[in-house]
Parts: C-alpha cells; sequence; structure tokens
C-alpha cells in the first residue's frame, strides 16, 4: 500500500481543508504543508526499498476495477518514473511553503487545487494501466485550470483556455491510441501485457507523440507555455515547469519508444531536427525577453528540446542523461521561477529594465540566483552539466545524421549562457535605482525554501551516480526492446534467405548490446 498511500494522501489534506476551513488561514496553511511533507516523507520509502537490480515494477499493486470492461486499478514505479514521483512530493511543499504569503484571495481553494494536482500528477508516473493513466492526465488539468485561471495575472483566462485547449487535443489524439490497442490486446488496458509489433504502429506512435509533444512542449507546439507560465502564479509555473512538462517526456520513454520501436526509428529524423530547433530557437526567444519570468519560460523549451535529443538518442547514455535532465530542470528551473516570484513581491515588476545593481542591497539572494542561474547553463559542478553532457555524448555516437545536429544543439549550450549571464548580469549588477534601495534580502522563509533546492543542485552536479544507477536497468530494457526492434528491421532489409538467420542475427545484437551496456 506504500505506493498507493503516497497518491492520495494528497487527496485526504484535501478534504481535511474542506471540513477545517473555517478555522483560518494559519490552520489551512499548516495542513497543506504537513501534507505535502508527510507524503515526501513517505515517498523516500519508495528510494530505500528500491532494488535497482532489476528492470521490472515494484511496489505493483492491482485489482479489479470495471471488470467488463478489463479496467484494473494497476500501479507500480520503475527506475524511470521513481525519480519522477521523488520529483513532483518535493517540489510540493516547497511550493506551499513558497506561497505561504502571496495567496490573498481563496486560500483554501488554492491549497486544495495543489494538493488534487499533486495526486494528479503521482498518479501519471505511476499508472500501469492505459485507462487509469488516462484518467489521471486529465484530471490534472482540473487544479491547473483553477491555478492559473484564479490566480493568475491580467490574461490569465487567455491562457488557461489556450492550456487546456492544447492539451485536451493532444489528449483526444491519445485516447483514440488507447483504444487501438486495447481492442489489440485482447481487450485489455494493462500496459505491462502489451507487446508489438501493432497494427498501424506508425499512426498509434504518432497519437501518442503528438500528445506528449504538445506537454513537452517540443517545438512547434510549444506556443501555449509562454503565455500559461507568465500568468500562472509563481507556484504555478514551478509545478508547469518541474512536474507537469516531465509528463510528456515520461510518456515519449513509458509509450512511444518501447511500443512503437519501429515507428520511432522511422521518425527519429523528423523529431531529432525539431528537438534541436527548439533548442536554438527557445534560447534565441529568450534572449531577447524583457520580462524575466517569459525569459526563464523559453529556455524551458530550450532545455527540453535536449531531453527528447537524448530520447531519440536510443542509447543508454543518451536515455540516461534525459532522464537525469528531467530531474535537473525541475529543480534549476522551478528554483528560477521561486526567484523571480521573490522579487516580483518586493518590487511588483519582472521586467528587467526595472532591476540593477540588487547584489548590493540583496547579497543573499544574488548568491543563490548565480547559483542556480550557472546550474541552468549547466556549468561543471552542478547538475546541468552531468545530464546535457550525457545527452549531447549519448546523441553524438549515434552517427554521421546524429552528429550533425548534435554540432547545432551545442550552439544552444553556448546561447543558454548568454541569454542567462546578461539576464543575471542586468538585474544583479550595474547602478543602484533608488527605487530598489529599500528592498530586503531573502527572510528565513524564503531560505529554507531554497536550500534543499541547492542541495540537490550540488549533489547531481557532484555525484550523480546514487541517481543514475536506480535508474540504469530500466533505461536498459527500453534500450534492449528498441535496438532489438532496429536489428530485426536491418535484418529484413537484407533479406536473408534462411529465417534462423534472422533469429540468430537478433540474438547476437542482443548479446553485443548486454555486453555493451556490462562494460558501460
Amino acid at each position: 500500500m506504500l505506493l498507493s498511500t503516497v497518491i492520495f494522501l494528497p487527496l485526504l489534506g484535501v478534504i481535511a481543508i474542506a471540513l477545517l476551513r473555517g478555522l483560518g488561514a494559519s490552520a489551512i496553511k499548516g495542513i497543506a504543508l504537513a501534507i505535502g511533507l508527510i507524503t515526501f516523507v513517505i515517498s523516500l520509502g519508495l528510494y530505500t526499498g528500491f532494488n535497482a537490480d532489476t528492470a521490472t515494477f515494484q511496489y505493483v499493486t492491482q485489482q479489479s476495477w470495471i471488470s467488463d470492461l478489463g479496467i484494473s486499478y494497476h500501479i507500480g514505479i520503475d527506475g524511470i518514473s521513481l525519480w519522477l514521483v521523488l520529483l513532483t512530493t518535493f517540489l510540493t511543499p516547497v511550493c506551499i511553503l513558497a506561497a505561504w504569503n502571496s495567496v490573498e484571495k481563496g486560500l483554501s481553494g488554492f491549497m486544495m487545487s495543489l494538493l488534487a494536482l499533486e495526486t494528479g500528477m503521482l498518479g501519471v508516473f505511476c499508472s500501469l494501466d492505459l485507462f487509469l493513466f488516462f484518467m489521471f492526465w486529465e484530471s490534472m488539468l482540473i487544479p491547473m485550470y483553477f491555478l492559473i485561471g484564479i490566480w493568475g495575472g491580467e490574461r490569465r483566462i487567455y491562457a488557461t483556455v489556450k492550456f487546456v485547449l492544447y492539451t485536451m487535443a493532444g489528449s483526444a489524439l491519445m485516447l483514440v491510441g488507447i483504444l487501438v490497442l486495447y481492442f489489440q490486446n485482447d481487450n485489455s488496458f494493462d500496459l505491462t501485457t502489451l507487446s508489438g509489433p501493432f497494427e498501424h504502429s506508425d499512426l498509434l506512435f504518432l497519437a501518442f507523440f503528438v500528445a506528449f509533444a504538445i506537454k513537452v512542449p517540443l517545438f512547434p507546439f510549444h506556443t501555449w507555455l509562454p503565455d500559461a507560465h507568465v500568468e500562472a502564479p509563481t507556484v504555478g509555473s514551478v509545478i508547469l515547469a518541474g512536474v507537469l512538462l516531465k509528463m510528456g517526456t515520461y510518456g515519449i520513454i513509458r509509450f512511444c519508444l518501447p511500443l512503437f520501436p519501429d515507428a520511432a526509428e522511422k521518425f527519429t529524423p523528423l523529431i531529432v531536427p525539431l528537438a534541436v530547433i527548439g533548442i536554438i530557437y527557445g534560447a534565441l526567444v529568450a534572449m531577447v525577453q524583457p520580462d524575466l519570468k517569459k525569459l526563464v519560460a523559453y529556455s524551458s523549451v530550450s532545455h527540453l528540446g535536449f531531453v527528447v535529443l537524448g530520447l531519440f538518442s536510443k542509447n543508454p547514455a543518451g536515455l540516461q542523461g534525459s532522464v537525469l535532465q528531467m530531474i535537473n530542470h525541475g529543480l534549476s528551473t522551478g528554483a528560477l521561477f521561486l526567484l523571480v516570484g521573490m522579487i516580483y513581491e518586493r518590487r511588483h515588476s519582472r521586467m528587467i529594465v526595472d532591476f540593477g545593481g540588487l547584489s548590493k542591497r540583496m547579497p543573499i539572494f544574488a548568491t543563490v540566483f548565480m547559483i542556480v542561474t550557472l546550474s541552468s547553463i549547466g556549468l561543471p559542478g552542478l547538475n546541468g552539466f552531468v545530464g546535457e553532457y550525457m545527452i549531447l555524448f549519448g546523441s553524438f555516437v549515434q552517427g554521421a545524421f546524429s552528429k550533425v545536429y548534435v554540432v547545432f544543439a551545442t550552439a544552444g549550450v553556448i546561447l543558454a549562457a548568454v541569454y542567462m549571464l546578461w539576464m543575471f548580469q542586468r538585474v544583479m549588477f550595474g547602478t543602484l535605482d533608488k527605487t530598489n534601495e529599500g528592498l530586503p534580502d531573502l527572510n528565513a522563509r524564503e531560505i529554507v525554501v531554497m536550500l534543499p533546492i541547492l542541495l540537490f543542485i550540488v549533489w547531481i552536479g557532484v555525484y550523480p551516480k546514487p541517481f543514475l544507477s536506480k535508474m540504469e536497468k530500466s533505461v536498459g530494457l527500453v534500450v534492449t526492446k528498441v535496438q532489438a526492434a532496429q536489428a530485426m528491421g536491418q535484418l529484413e532489409n537484407q533479406k536473408p534467405r534462411d529465417p534462423k538467420l534472422a533469429l540468430q542475427g537478433t540474438q547476437h545484437i542482443q548479446h553485443e548490446n548486454h555486453e555493451k551496456e556490462a562494460e558501460q
């Protein structure tokens, strides 16, 4: 019951707040923070009890739910979803503490939405039943709709409707794909029993991939993201960047690659250029943004382009780098949005031109901002470097085709340094404006919010092994499925006269893959 407890404990917090909302703001905030912290502490048990020597799903619970339709409550995690679950449970109490004094209206509704959103996100990462996965995927829209639509900025309704319409358009395609898989899988939604090849696999791959590409968001499906980030409240932006966007990249590695490896191989020459375009486009647009929040939003388009690039490298280094970069992006970009929110609460402006010389008045804020900025641009010794290096290395060894794109993608690293350091220089240095002379430095609560994130930023950068070791076997299983499909495709193209030769060839390639993994 450990995994079910982690998923649904935030819903108990929603019920508790609904029943006790009359006790006042302090009680509501205390209940929300307590539930968030307890959920995180319990989720740590998933890490300590996780067996890194196997690629199978762990903490599995399966109970028949709607037996006539083959729907079951089937949950479990592997080394990939483990880290996304922990990232979700870690960021939620951080967000609750960050919003302690910033929500002036509807506090109980705000905290209820935040906790309900946590349950939806955790359910997505843990579902092993396609219907259950889709239910959690869609239910996540409701609390996010309220968070942006009620507590957002001036154009919040426009941003909310755009976000929901984009997501639902992709969800409609995914639902069609799920139904087709259901009928091809003996009327079962069980993800663990799905095995290809499937009929119309190219169309199924596209149905799932477009839904996930919108959520990432991959260029050119990214246009909803800047509006949603700018109009969302600070913690809404943190959750959106830190966790929600990872649902798209998680879907690619959980569904698109292992279920449709042939189609993934076929569409790689189309997807990789889109990822590289997103890397460079996001960086260039971020460079010219006058708004701090919009700059960070476009940086997400660029950073997640790296994640998609690594996923379609289809080798252990690239995929492990992508999963690690999902965590890194959640920490670094989440921290950037928190810092932008803190300065906005003091100055009520996000325009870069309104700042300058803040390091003279806010040295603690400037120090934290500098560490997070360097993390975002991938400085060695901090978390961003490890993920980006593994992605670029894994993509580069894929052949002449990938080498060309990796060269262009590397330009995104340079451009990230340009727009982030330029932004930091304009905000923190130069002449201190009289309007900013009275701005207070970070208080104790804000330091407590930022310290855990800084700890993980340094930890992953210096010693990433505990993070990589847990995901190694699960990533290796995905790679084996994809490379086995590639081997079959190569053998079919060669058209051997004896069918035994095809089987022997596949076994030989799988044996080589196991040897390479052992060497790595």
